[in-house]
């Protein structure tokens, strides 16, 4: 069940006059659970256990942390137990296959049979949100969540739980403890940034990804022209396609009283690759850079230390986003681009008198060129595309003229929004003018709303 799907707008017709009628109400959270629930089985009855099983367990881990004076083992329980079931239900194939390999390679006569696994939609995000919760816990940043079912409803909320935004429990969880009070502004603003998100996925996103699918699925048939305008576009349908997610999902919240955090904040207007990743799945990068790469020593262990951290953030977070090595590869080229540019930002020289067109228009370019490894089905793939981009011909590569139209217009709005004329931007009349005009081409254009969300298969 989608957002931008039929059954999710009868799901929420019934949900959400319910919701409102119980929300200050003992019943409010025990409905939510069913309805995150129910929502969840809708894709696959099968996913519940799963999720039922990683909220139970991490429950009891903290629970046990509480009274025991083990919690470094306690800790390490709920650590493995979450990496397990990432690496047993994400990676088993992607490992096998590799393993299988190697052996062929070595001349061994013996091949591993490869688990027929289903990955559950939204593994990657409810383990790691229940897993900084048992961490944040241990760390003494929170208290123990008393109630089974408030946390359970914390792990599974439906709006959040497909594609994250990945929430603290600091955040969410004192959220649900209280009574929400939900205003007629806070429906405004919800159903705004509702149709904000619907508007990128279905008529931004859905409609680049025809072109885009066309020339990556046969690179092969395509000259450099065609390969850099689909590589530009596809920039722009994965993130329209993530943020229209994030949008429809912190919407969803919103009217139901839940502030659910920013996780896009105009990444392509980035002035450095670090800038970059401060803007763009910011949930993700922040839950990295608290979990991983400060506990690691982050830059405080001298300049190879600082390094050698990042790249293995960079690393994780490339294979954290699927089992194949392109993401591999793409996470060690944004680490790459970390090393040769991160001390050149510290200069006067960079900060000052290089201009800020240029910085951004560097950081989309470098972005841009390592999305080539995230998109490609393999590095064969990747490199043929690149090989191609820098010696094929230059035939015409039927241009897309509405795409790069409305691209250019998104781009233009984003520079807008975070210059001189952004109060003018916030204004309800310009606001209002354009979500009606957003409504107004969703319906003129018809689009199809059969896709799912890329993020979802993370």
């Amino acid at each position: 069940m989608y957002f931008h799907s039929w059954p999710f707008a009868l799901f929420f017709l019934v949900f959400y006059p319910a919701y409102l009628a119980l929300k200050s109400t003992r019943y409010r959270i025990s409905f939510l659970l069913i309805a995150s629930y129910f929502f969840y089985a809708c894709l696959n009855p099968l996913y519940l256990v799963l999720i039922a099983y990683s909220t139970a367990l991490d429950y009891a881990v903290v629970t046990r942390m509480a009274r025991s004076r083990r919690r470094k083992s306690w800790l390490a329980l709920s650590i493995a137990n979450n990496l397990g079931l990432l690496g047993f239900f994400k990676y088993g194939v992607f490992v096998t296959e590799n393993i299988n390999a190697l052996l062929s390679l070595l001349g061994v006569p013996y091949a591993l049979r490869e688990p027929g696994l289903l990955l559950p939609v939204g593994l990657s995000f409810y383990t790691f949100q229940s897993m900084s919760y048992a961490i944040d816990f241990y760390r003494g940043r929170i208290e123990r969540e008393r109630s089974l079912l408030r946390y359970a409803a914390f792990v599974a909320l439906f709006p959040r739980l497909l594609a994250g935004p990945i929430e603290r429990a600091k955040n969410l969880l004192g959220q649900l403890a209280r009574t929400p009070k939900v205003s007629a502004q806070d429906i405004a603003d919800g159903l705004s940034l509702f149709v904000v998100g619907l508007f990128k996925k279905i008529a931004l996103a859905d409609y680049l990804a025809l072109y885009v699918n066309k020339v990556y699925g046969a690179p092969e048939e395509f000259q450099s022209p065609a390969l850099v305008l689909a590589t530009f576009l596809f920039a722009w349908q994965i993130y329209l396609d993530f943020s229209g997610y994030t949008d429809m999902a912190r919407g969803i919240a919103r009217m139901m009283g839940l502030r659910l955090m920013l996780n896009f904040n105009n990444p392509y207007l980035a002035e450095s690759l670090g800038d970059f990743w401060g803007r763009w799945h910011i949930s993700l990068s922040s839950w990295f850079k608290d979990y991983v790469y400060i506990p690691l020593g982050g830059n405080r262990c001298g300049r190879f230390n600082t390094y050698r951290n990042m790249f293995i953030v960079m690393v994780i977070s490339g294979l954290w986003h699927g089992a194949a090595w392109t993401f591999v590869v793409w996470g060690a080229f944004h680490a790459l681009g970390r090393f040769l540019t991160r001390e050149l930002e510290k200069t006067e020289f960079y900060r000052s008198r290089i201009p800020k067109i240029a910085k951004q228009l560097f950081v989309f370019a470098f972005v841009s060129f390592a999305w080539i490894f995230f998109r490609a089905e393999t590095i064969g793939g990747a490199w043929c595309i690149i090989e191609r981009i820098f010696t094929s011909g230059f035939a015409d590569p039927r241009c897309p003229v509405v795409a790069l139209a409305l691209v250019l217009a998104v781009w233009l709005y984003q520079f807008a929004y975070e210059s001189g004329l952004r109060p003018i931007l916030e204004l309800r009349v310009i606001r209002m003018a354009m979500i009606i005009v957003m409504i107004l081409y969703m319906v003129v254009s018809t689009p199809s709303t059969g896709q799912a969300f890329i993020y979802m298969q993370f």
